[in-house]
């Protein structure tokens, strides 16, 4: 840390509130009738609904760290109806409603996670961002005049709006949300690293957790699980905070509804004005460390944080004179299809759900709801969306697999190159990128 800047530290979300006292470890062998291996939202949300349903159950949560380390506690705080992978209509009119079904448990439990619905507003700043844009057709379509009627990005052509989406902190959304499944009875073990899940147990270096249930819900530190390494690719994302903008910088950038802003590059970038009156911009850095490593502590590279900064000026010039205060990273999963998936076995007892390809704050809670449905054997409309029973081939082995994603971003930025340069439609390099992935 050097002159107020953080490099880490998990996320800015969770130095802004302070990490939570820590919660007992496993001691020795233990017996329940659920065991949820990841105490972030989705093993959350699995734990509120199950628990809501079935008060009588005795649910245990096992968290490496603390809950809330991972992607749920560094993501860039957009609770919006995007779907990773299937458009499904049934699917999307889901996660629209999930959207406030999520304000609305937080307005109930009393959960504070500085929550404003502006929408979303997806950005164009090339004629072939602007093809791109209508070709995805994301949802109402405004011209340069309306796009900076409501935040004011340097060269948009135009943008699309949904106002299926809401801000938020992420931090303090998922401590409440611990707080509130631990209040119904939930208990949360955290400094509990699984090594091994199987039928019946899940194995911990400190003992053995056994539960006629245990589910899988990790997201990118999938991988971490014997077996497992193939199954979800931790893909890394990060994420860099201004220091409060002064007056003089929001009467010339706007932004006052709140929304959550993306651009339609390639290699895009996802942005939030927070509640304090910063801006958290966040995207690609190394996509992919060989071998599905994570990061240490949400530590970056210096250079992801200099082409963040790039990308923050060049979208608001009236931050170039704004300090930075803190950037981080962490890891999100991405399956081999891109497209997420919630699965339960009722002979074994196994289930999982994942792979939101950085989409995850509502879809979490749509899993989770959905998870707990399937174990307890409910006949509800969410058991019958797409993504439930999805299977997926796992990824190459390496150095496949590193090649793979280090090309498609290579071929990404090499895209947003010659579309900065003028090309009047998409790049074929991108493309060729998803062809390479499969995305």
């Amino acid at each position: 840390m050097a002159d107020g800047f953080a490099n880490g530290g998990v996320s800015f979300w969770w130095a802004d509130i302070g990490r939570p006292a820590p919660r007992p470890a496993l001691e020795g062998d233990l017996d329940c009738d659920v065991c949820i291996v990841g105490g972030g939202l989705t093993g959350l949300w699995t734990a509120y609904w199950l628990a809501s349903h079935d008060p009588s159950l005795d649910i245990v949560v096992l968290e490496a760290e603390f809950a809330g380390f991972g992607a749920s506690g560094r993501n860039g705080g957009w609770l919006s109806s995007e779907v990773p992978g299937d458009h499904d209509a049934n699917l999307v009119a889901a996660m629209e409603r999930a959207v406030d079904e999520v304000i609305g448990i937080c307005a109930d439990e009393g959960v504070d996670a500085d929550i404003v619905k502006g929408g979303v507003l997806h950005v164009a700043r090339s004629p072939a961002q602007l093809v791109r844009m209508r070709e995805q057709a994301l949802g109402i379509e405004l011209d340069a005049g309306e796009t900076a009627a409501r935040v004011s990005v340097a060269g948009a052509l135009g943008s699309v709006f949904s106002p299926h989406a809401a801000r938020v902190q992420p931090a303090r959304l998922v401590r409440g949300i611990a707080d509130v499944v631990e209040h119904r009875g939930v208990r949360i073990l955290e400094g509990t690293k699984v090594t091994r899940i199987e039928p019946g147990a899940a194995t911990t270096s400190a003992g053995v957790v056994r539960a006629p249930v245990v589910l899988r819900c990790l997201e990118g530190y999938t991988a971490s699980i014997r077996g497992q390494r193939r199954a979800l690719l931790p893909m890394n994302s990060a994420i860099v905070v201004t220091e409060p903008l002064p007056t003089d910088a929001w009467a010339e950038i706007g932004w006052d509804g709140s929304e959550v802003l993306g651009d339609c590059a390639n290699a895009y970038c996802y942005a939030q004005r927070t509640a304090d009156g910063r801006i958290a911009l966040g995207g690609r850095g190394i996509p992919y460390r060989f071998g599905s490593r994570t990061d240490t502590d949400g530590r970056t590279q210096d250079w992801t944080i200099e082409s963040l900064t790039r990308t923050l000026h060049a979208l608001f010039p009236a931050t170039r004179d704004v300090r930075l205060e803190h950037a981080w990273c962490g890891v999100l999963g991405v399956p081999r299809d891109w497209s997420a998936s919630v699965t339960y076995d009722r002979d074994s007892g196994l289930g999982a759900a994942g792979g939101y390809v950085g989409s995850g704050l509502t879809t979490t809670y749509l899993a989770g709801r959905t998870l707990a449905d399937l174990v307890l054997d409910r006949d509800s409309e969410l058991v019958g969306l797409p993504w439930v029973g999805h299977r997926v081939r796992r990824w190459e082995p390496e150095p496949f697999r590193w090649l793979g994603v280090r090309a498609m971003y290579g071929l990404y930025r090499a895209a947003d190159r010659r579309e900065d340069a003028g090309l009047a439609r998409p790049s074929r390099l991108a493309r060729l990128g998803d062809r390479l992935t499969g995305r």
